[in-house]
């Protein structure tokens, strides 16, 4: 209690010792990012089998999850030893490169862990050390990994969003975002919203726009900071998404059908309101001349 009163009357500390924590937790995303998708994949997979009613007895899958097998080179199976496995330093120890086979290692694991570090620090600085500290934080490490298994599957696993959407509510009967009604209409308009835009796409093209996944997260921002936020969070993810879009046709060459992820401007956007939301809505009634 006493380390506790100490950080919240000492912002600083608070924030180095977030910057910390966040760096820790990235690596664990890192984890989570690259493993849930293929647990999802082996769930599905078996799922069908029961459905089939296939016995493959040679099918059998290692256990594979969150915690098993430990960490190894996807190259030579070279165990990861603890001392390889501290946030970004040992990125940069090891060269980038596996310290056995000298496979270069990616980049986006020290990035990813960088970034969860950087934004955990801007979290505490703006919120401070209470409940509306804490959950921010936790909400803005499950942002970090819904933006990278979106953009490397098109997906929102409900298993991160559907918990994310109920601590939303559940905070907000405190009152520590908004107001419960607040949070209740969010969380139906933000669904809503997209789930029109989603049928009215398809009714028009005969294709499908975006993933239902995408309307789970806006219903999660909604829950979280209220239905008021809504549209500057559908503005500047829209904004950001078109410009993403228009660079990767442009500049990268990529085809039309080729799927943009969406979850990941939501994402952005959502941060982004939540922590310059009032400074924005602000600058822009005073450039309205409101």
């Amino acid at each position: 209690m006493q380390l506790l009163q100490y950080l919240a009357e000492n912002l600083p500390a608070a924030t180095a010792i977030a910057g910390i924590l966040g760096l820790l937790v990235g690596s664990f995303l890192n984890v989570v990012i690259y493993r849930l998708p293929v647990m999802m994949e082996r769930e599905w997979t078996s799922q069908c089998k029961t459905l089939l009613e296939t016995d493959d007895a040679d099918s059998e899958q290692s256990s594979f999850n969150l915690v098993t097998p430990n960490s190894h080179c996807p190259k030579c199976d070279t165990p990861i030893k603890a001392w390889q496995n501290i946030p970004v330093i040992s990125y940069l120890a090891l060269g980038g490169k596996c310290s056995n086979c000298k496979t270069a290692i990616s980049k986006r694991y020290p990035i990813v862990e960088f970034v969860t570090g950087l934004l955990s620090c801007l979290v505490i600085w703006h919120f401070g050390i209470n409940w509306q500290g804490g959950l921010m934080l936790l909400l803005t490490w499950a942002l970090i990994t819904l933006t990278m298994i979106d953009f490397d599957h098109q997906l929102l696993p409900d298993s991160i969003t559907l918990p994310l959407l109920w601590i939303g509510l559940i905070a907000n009967s405190f009152g520590l975002f908004c107001s419960l009604p607040e949070a209740l209409w969010g969380a139906v308009f933000g669904y809503l919203s997209l789930w029109s835009v989603y049928w009215l796409f398809k009714l028009v093209t005969g294709k499908e726009g975006m993933g239902y996944g995408d309307f789970k997260l806006l219903a999660v921002l909604g829950a979280w900071f209220g239905w008021q936020l809504l549209p500057m969070i559908i503005l500047l993810s829209s904004l950001v998404g078109a410009i993403v879009g228009i660079f990767l046709l442009v500049l990268k060459n990529r085809g039309k059908s080729v799927p943009i992820p969406f979850g990941p401007y939501l994402a952005a956007a959502g941060f982004i309101a939540a922590i310059w939301g009032e400074q924005i809505t602000r600058l822009y009634l005073d450039y309205a001349g409101l």
